[in-house]
């Protein structure tokens, strides 16, 4: 699947769609005139910090909530005020909602037994999708009986068992620990490439979404800030919030001072002179911030020849080893402090080269820059 888009029929296939949202929890407003559209069969994952209406929209889909404005498609059809059993939606939570009397087969079976399915297509079916989450000989254990990872395919298995268009996901793998939660990142990818079914995922963790999307929404404070594949959002945040929570963390504010077929150049505030490439539509003395990530930043303890672009000299005041990489903060005479990172290669700095209090060149190429127009930041 190509990320960022998938095409049937050469038109554009869309299975859900929020059409200018309205909802509000008295006189806070979570979503205000918020519009996003979902491909079919697309792991579509909803990025943001905690509070930013990342739950309030899947809860909205889930129809566990309705809006007070606008409209709620699924599969084409206005689903803003159909209660959730009429949704083909499913729902699975962080923390499972399985029923402890109930053993694995019932637990998964609870849906189709509601609906009143035959008892042999059941055992059919829950039993070709415990074999699908890779659970065989466990149905008729107890959920205290299982470990967290099992307990986590359990919920899916009861989820995915009702064969529903859309599957939401609600930080389904924040209970787990790192090496858990990073196989069943694999195992979520494998079961929706295999079943062919939308998912739409809930997560603060920007390595989560990286690794498991076909594309991420970045929500903050309830609006739409970038949407796209994870190539774009980390390589080219469309803003300096989406910057900053994708991990970027050195800014300076500036303005525009010129620019010439090799790129802008830009001032800040101190004097420094540094460079980029996206200069559309900038004019002389506009305000912007100029953005470097760490990994850019090459460190050098003697001055580069030939001289890069961007160029700065100053002095190390933490050295910290990170296992795979290495970073350092790095103070330049006009008091600002710059992070940079390298992997721990062969070519890479001696391991005592860089310790604190040695003088140092940063530099980076102005391809590297990230420019974002507008006020500086108060």
């Amino acid at each position: 699947m190509c990320a960022g888009f998938l095409r049937f029929s050469g038109l554009m296939d869309f299975i859900v769609e929020l059409r200018n949202i309205h909802k509000s929890y008295g006189a806070f407003s979570a979503l205000a005139d918020f519009s996003l559209r979902v491909l079919r069969g697309e792991f579509l994952t909803l990025l943001g910090p905690s509070g930013s209406g990342k739950t309030t929209l899947l809860r909205l889909v889930a129809g566990f909530e309705q809006p007070q404005g606008g409209q709620v498609m699924i599969e084409g059809n206005d689903a803003s005020a159909l209660p959730p059993y009429k949704r083909n939606v499913n729902t699975v939570f962080q923390h499972y909602a399985l029923f402890p009397h109930l053993d694995v087969f019932r637990n998964v079976a609870f849906g189709l037994e509601r609906k009143k399915t035959p008892a042999a297509e059941i055992r059919k079916r829950v039993e070709s999708m415990l074999a699908l989450v890779d659970l065989p000989g466990k149905a008729d254990r107890l959920p205290h009986q299982l470990s967290g990872g099992e307990k986590q395919r359990v919920a899916l298995a009861r989820a995915l068992v009702l064969e529903p268009a859309v599957l939401l996901l609600d930080e389904p793998l924040g209970a787990l620990d790192q090496k858990l939660r990073h196989e069943m990142q694999v195992e979520l990818k494998r079961l929706r490439e295999r079943l062919g079914i939308t998912f739409i995922f809930v997560t603060h963790d920007q390595q989560e979404a990286l690794v498991m999307s076909d594309r991420i929404a970045v929500i903050h404070r309830g609006r739409l800030e970038q949407i796209g594949g994870g190539e774009e959002i980390y390589e080219r945040p469309a803003t300096r919030f989406v910057a900053e929570f994708m991990g970027v963390k050195n800014f300076f504010d500036v303005t525009s001072a010129g620019h010439s077929p090799e790129g802008s150049r830009f001032q800040t505030r101190a004097g420094l002179t540094l460079w980029g490439i996206n200069s559309a539509g900038l004019v002389d003395q506009s305000p912007a911030t100029l953005a470097v990530r760490s990994e850019a930043v090459r460190v050098s303890l003697t001055l580069p020849n030939p001289q890069p672009a961007n160029l700065l000299p100053g002095e190390v005041v933490e050295a910290i080893y990170e296992g795979g990489s290495r970073s350092w903060s790095v103070k330049l005479p006009t008091g600002e402090c710059v992070i940079a990172r390298e992997s721990n290669s062969a070519d890479a700095l001696p391991q005592n080269g860089a310790a604190r209090g040695a003088k140092v060149f940063l530099s980076w190429e102005p391809s590297k820059s990230l420019v974002f127009y507008g006020a500086h930041s108060a």
